[in-house]
Parts: C-alpha cells; sequence; structure tokens
C-alpha cells in the first residue's frame, strides 16, 4: 500500500489523547501483519492505552528505532473546510487532522516495511508507535522502559515530527503544573471571617513573573534557541464564584521551558517553595500542586555521527534547534541518541486545515529507503 492509503486509514480513526486508543493500534497492527510482521504490545497503567513495538531484522544487534506517536489535538473550536477526520487530496496537498503531526510519519514507517523486509539488514529497524504524546509524553514512557526486553540497545533513535525533513538537533524541557491555593469563604460584608484565596495567588503570580525576568537577564543562555534562556510563564488563572462572597480557592496553571543542562524541575521548585510559603506566611490554608506534563530537553549530540547520518540520508541541512517538545528527550534521557526529522511542517500543526504533501511523504520515504540501506 502507499503511503497515502496508509494515512487515509490513520486519519479516519480520532485518536485523541487522554482517551482510549483501541482502533488506531489495531489499525497500525493490522497494516503490519499483512506483512507478516507482529507486533509487542505495552500496555500503560491506564489500562485502555497501549504503545506497539516491531523489529525487522536480527533483534540482538544495536539498530535503529523510528519513532512517532498515534495521538492526534481535537478539532474543537476550529474551522474547517472539510472533514478532519477524512483525508482530502487536493493537488499535492492531503488534508486531515494529523496529517502532519505526526500520522504522515507513521504511514511512511508502515509503508516502508515490504522494502525493509527484502533488503539483507544487518542492523535492525525497529518500528515504536505510543500514546498521549499530545498530553506530556506520557505513553512513551512506559516503551522505553520495556527496551531492555524488546531489542539490542539501540545507536539512536530517529523521531519523526514534522521538521521539513531537516534533521534537528535539540529543544528545550518542559514542565507544567497546577498550582492550587485554598483559603476560607465569607460572606463579603464580613470579610475578616474569610481568608482571599485570590490574594496570595497574586503574590504567586508576581513572584513568577519577577522569576521571569530574572531568568531573562540571568540565563542560562543557549544562543541556539528563541527566546535564548529558560521561561516561565503563568497561563491560568481561575478563582472566586461571586462577588459577594470571598473567595476560598484558587487554580494556577503555570509551565517552564528551559534550555538543556538546566531542568524545568529546577525551576519549578523556586515557585513551589513560594507556593509553600504562603501558608508559612498565614495568606493561605492549604496548597497543593500537581503536574500537568513534562518532558526532558533534548541537548545537542555530542557525537555527530548521527546529524551527518541524517543529512545525508535526508538531503537536508541539520536546524540547530526547534522550540517546541519531542519525546527524543526522553529518549535521550534513556542513553539512546536521538534526532528529530520527519515530513511536514511544525506550523501546519494544530491548526485548521493542517496538511501534509505526497512529495513529502515520497521524500520521508526516500530517507528511510536509504537508512535500511546503510543497513544492508
Amino acid at each position: 500500500m502507499t503511503p497515502e492509503s496508509i494515512l487515509a486509514d490513520l486519519v479516519a480513526i480520532p485518536d485523541l489523547p487522554g482517551q482510549p486508543n483501541t482502533r488506531m493500534a489495531e489499525c497500525v497492527r493490522s497494516h503490519l501483519a499483512r506483512h507478516g510482521l507482529e507486533c509487542s504490545v505495552i500496555t500503560g497503567p491506564e489500562g485502555d492505552r497501549v504503545n506497539l513495538f516491531a523489529t525487522i531484522g536480527p533483534r540482538d544487534v544495536p539498530g535503529y528505532i523510528l519513532s512517532g506517536h498515534m495521538d492526534v489535538v481535537p478539532v474543537e473550536g476550529q474551522v474547517w473546510t472539510s472533514d478532519p477526520f477524512q483525508l482530502r487530496a487536493d493537488g499535492d496537498r492531503l488534508f486531515g487532522r494529523g496529517t502532519s503531526d505526526m500520522k504522515g510519519y507513521l504511514a511512511c514507517m508502515i509503508a516502508m516495511v515490504p522494502a525493509f523486509q527484502a533488503m539483507d539488514l544487518q542492523r535492525p529497524i525497529h518500528l515504536a508507535f505510543s500514546y498521549d504524546e499530545e498530553i506530556g509524553c506520557r505513553g512513551v514512557r512506559h516503551l522505553i522502559d520495556r527496551l531492555p526486553g524488546l531489542c539490542a540497545p539501540p545507536l539512536a533513535c530517529i523521531v519523526g515530527e514534522p521538521t521539513d525533513m531537516r534533521p534537528v538537533l535539540s529543544h528545550k524541557g518542559k514542565q507544567a503544573m497546577e498550582l492550587v491555593i485554598e483559603g476560607r469563604a465569607a460572606h463579603s460584608a464580613q470579610p475578616d471571617l474569610g481568608l482571599n484565596a485570590l490574594y496570595p495567588a497574586a503574590e504567586l503570580l508576581l513572584f513568577i513573573r519577577d522569576l521571569a525576568a530574572r531568568l531573562a537577564t540571568d540565563g542560562p543562555f543557549d544562543a541556539r534557541f528563541t527566546p535564548p534562556g529558560s521561561t516561565v510563564v503563568a497561563g491560568v488563572v481561575q478563582g472566586g464564584s461571586a462577588v459577594n462572597i470571598i473567595p476560598d480557592r484558587c487554580r494556577i496553571q503555570m509551565e517552564v521551558r528551559s534550555v538543556p543542562g538546566q531542568p524545568p524541575e529546577a525551576i519549578t521548585a523556586m515557585v513551589l517553595d513560594r507556593l509553600a510559603g504562603l501558608v508559612d506566611d498565614g495568606t493561605a490554608l492549604r496548597v497543593s500542586q500537581t503536574e500537568l506534563s513534562s518532558y526532558p530537553a533534548l541537548p545537542p549530540p555530542e557525537d555527530p555521527a548521527l546529524a551527518d547520518l541524517l543529512q545525508r540520508l535526508s538531503g537536508q541541512p541539520v536546524l540547530p534547534s526547534v522550540s517546541y517538545g519531542t519525546e527524543a528527550g526522553l529518549f535521550h534521557a534513556a542513553g539512546i541518541a536521538s534526532i528529530i526529522c520527519g515530513p511536514g511542517s511544525i506550523v501546519r500543526a494544530h491548526r485548521p486545515d493542517e496538511y501534509i504533501t505526497v512529495s513529502e511523504l515520497a521524500a520521508c520515504c526516500q530517507m528511510l529507503e536509504r537508512l535500511g540501506a546503510e543497513l544492508s
């Protein structure tokens, strides 16, 4: 089957993060089974979501992982010119949710299976399909934990996020948190009987603002990124129910994006220390925090061999860094050299009328074919 026909099957399944992914996993497995390729199914702790892992070639020698996530972001609130879950062709463009991010790469991985099988691979090519990437790279962690029992230690991982087929060397790390501040409700006519949760929340928001300014001034800095330093922002504030009720609860959602070498948790810890201090100084009764998502940064590779290989395979120059995050940081943290390179463009991702082109799919298949030839 062509990448386009496989992509049509993948796009037709609205595999949203945080929900069961049985249909999508079965679709991928059925495509691989047509070529006699069996998958290992790695079930996540949720019980209703799975990763998939398959190997072509010898399992007992180091090889390369091709990795991509099966989930896509929702379409609610977006205006599409056609059904986002039905692939629509218009000239060279193929429209549908997830075409660029990143079912186009998955379709190429699957389409190349018979070509890989026809090669005399001396090193294996592994196919990894993960879940819940769009809500913090949650699923792939469980797949990575299982790798020692699935294959020999891999040489490297190629994560196929949309990069216009340019090999990407690094990205920032991220941690998103929800912070809850609890006070005491009272009638607004007697505010002294209550404890207004909005006021300590305001203090915490000012602390986050000032911390962001210090990071922008003091660094550390990495010139590969724009902006060059780590960032912290508050994105959501919710509190209060009526003007005549002293609000007893306020919720803040914040995120950190950090340059390689500075873990996002180190910046978050400063905010959490200030959060705990709100109880100590009596402006809050209780505070709590919940991690919403996180992934480590991907530092540039120390050994240029992987970047040189991907430049040769893709025919494109490397891109030093990108502003978004990927599962590559988690593979790297597990000791697997990682790089990002895939078809489509990130500027089309998460938007109405997302698309990929037939020529981009062809270029990706050509890159993967060259990889197979390298390993044969």
